[in-house]
């Protein structure tokens, strides 16, 4: 049964989130990626397999920033 949510696909809002986490980080290098993941957490309305989804795969700085 635990599977069955791995294999999902990303909602909408994940996607939208990621979108805007990426244009973020291209535009404004002054904020951390940890802290652009948080706002869009909340401003998406992720829940929390989502919200833990990014913190472990994007809230790694970009060593060229």
């Amino acid at each position: 049964m635990g599977d069955a949510q791995c294999t999902q696909p990303p909602s909408a809002n994940l996607k939208k989130a990621l979108r805007w986490v990426s244009e973020m980080v291209q535009s404004d290098c002054k904020k951390t990626r940890v802290q652009l993941i948080r706002e869009a957490e909340l401003r998406f309305d992720l829940t929390p397999v989502e919200c833990e989804f990014l913190d472990q795969n994007f809230s790694r700085e970009p060593e060229n920033c």
